[in-house]
């Protein structure tokens, strides 16, 4: 049985929810790993953005020539020097291998392939499965929706066809994927229907196929496989966890180029937490990808660093927490954020001027959901120097109301992650970014 959440005839991003009353945080929160947390806006303090359009020169970017030339190049220097650490270039042997080409899916309202993508000639080595569903009755490539997931694809999407494969315990072992439990919760889930009935595609890969997302898991991934003779741990600028899963999105990006139901120049990006700061990165280091939602990437994603609000860059990067995720040089910056010569903002900008969605929820202070609208904001002008429209407001909006042209800002009511209710906002904003044509029923 699959249920489908279609966006109603008719839905207006621009629409708002009903009047709420906005949530409160918590008045005195609990210090996290021995660092204290702030809730109150009145102590964030007084902070400088660094400006996007300002070479480390100072001189002033005032043309999409220099921009492209001269700092993009340094902005994305910054984050993969500082923060997220330096990746390899394509392997040599990379290669793919097709598992399934054509199954029938979803009462015959999809073709389903499964792909196995190789970073090396050793199939016993880091690999990764991709499940990618395209509309049975396709005319042509069609655009496509990549999710990267927390689980497995037998759990992340519901058909039985699909092999339950393995994934990373919490001991940190490699362990065959538990059967989902009938009737349980469908936590992590997605729907595909919704997006194949508007002619766009769906894929999703599981994230742990490209490392496992624990401190000791550098010798245990893709990371291993680059490590050198004796390495045991990265150097001070090298890749962290969120690098080498971007780094694999790239390899899967390099598999749909070739994949003749798909059209690669128009693959949008899905991540959530911890891997919407990946989806962000992915974007922002490989212009192939088309769009990119991130949803609730928080601090050192497209939050604002500088803002002492929630989670902070001392909280993430403490010994205790996720340090692996980034490059060690960043955990020296958790006292000293405003010596960062980058900050949220900046990575939202590398992205433009290809559509941004980020998309967060009016409770998750932790991941500072303001944070993220005025990183959006700082990152406007850079948009708008490459001639695309962002949000053209300075006034947060309310739980429900989508924001924005190019570069998009929407918060549902609630906490961190995604709801139902988010699906259609996404699926309104590929159908718009994307140029899917509409359907007779969508211009009725």
């Amino acid at each position: 049985m699959h249920t489908l959440l279609v966006a109603p005839i008719g839905f207006l991003l621009t629409q708002a929810t009903a009047a709420q009353t906005p949530p409160t945080p918590p008045a005195s929160p609990a210090p996290i790993a021995g660092i204290p947390v702030n809730y109150d806006e009145s102590k964030v303090g007084t902070y400088t953005l660094p400006d996007p359009l300002s070479l480390a020169s100072g001189r002033k970017v005032r043309d999409a020539k220099t921009w492209y030339a001269e700092r993009r190049p340094e902005i994305l220097r910054m984050f993969e020097t500082i923060q997220y650490g330096r990746s390899p270039a394509r392997p040599a042997d990379l290669w793919f291998k097709t598992r399934e080409k054509s199954g029938d899916a979803f009462d015959g309202k999809a073709v389903r392939r499964q792909v196995t993508v190789y970073f090396t000639k050793d199939t016993a080595g880091p690999h990764a499965d991709v499940l990618i569903y395209v509309p049975a009755n396709a005319r042509g490539p069609v655009p496509l929706l990549l999710h990267v997931s927390f689980s497995p694809n037998a759990t992340t999407i519901d058909d039985p066809a699909v092999p339950l494969g393995e994934m990373w315990s919490r001991d940190g072992q490699r362990v065959p994927t538990p059967a989902p439990t009938p009737g349980a919760p469908a936590f992590g889930r997605m729907n595909p229907l919704p997006f194949l009935a508007q002619g766009i595609g769906v894929a999703t890969v599981y994230y742990g196929d490209f490392d496992p997302d624990f401190a000791s898991g550098y010798l245990l991934g893709l990371r291993a496989t680059y490590a050198a003779p004796g390495q045991t741990a990265p150097h001070s600028d090298e890749w962290g966890t969120i690098a080498a899963w971007s780094w694999g999105l790239s390899r899967v990006m390099d598999y749909l180029e070739t994949d003749h139901d798909v059209d690669a120049k128009r693959v949008a990006l899905l991540g959530v937490s911890r891997i919407g700061k990946t989806v962000l990165w992915t974007a922002a280091r490989d212009t192939r990808f088309a769009a990119v939602i991130a949803s609730c990437s928080g601090e050192s994603g497209a939050a604002i660093s500088r803002r002492a609000y929630g989670e902070t860059v001392a909280h993430m990067t403490a010994p205790s927490r996720y340090g692996y995720q980034f490059a060690p040089s960043y955990a020296t910056y958790g006292t000293r954020v405003n010596e960062l010569p980058m900050d949220g903002h900046m990575l939202v900008s590398l992205v433009a001027p290809r559509p941004v969605l980020l998309q967060t929820g009016d409770a998750d202070f932790w991941s500072d959901p303001k944070g993220e609208f005025v990183s959006a904001v700082a990152a406007e002008p850079v948009f708008s120097l490459l001639g695309v429209r962002g949000l053209e407001s300075d006034v947060m909006p309310a739980a429900g109301q989508f924001i924005g042209h190019t570069l998009t800002y929407y918060m549902h009511a609630g906490g961190h992650g995604t709801v139902p209710s988010d699906w259609p906002v996404f699926l309104a904003f590929l159908q718009k970014q994307l140029k899917t044509p509409a359907t007779p029923a969508q211009q009725d």
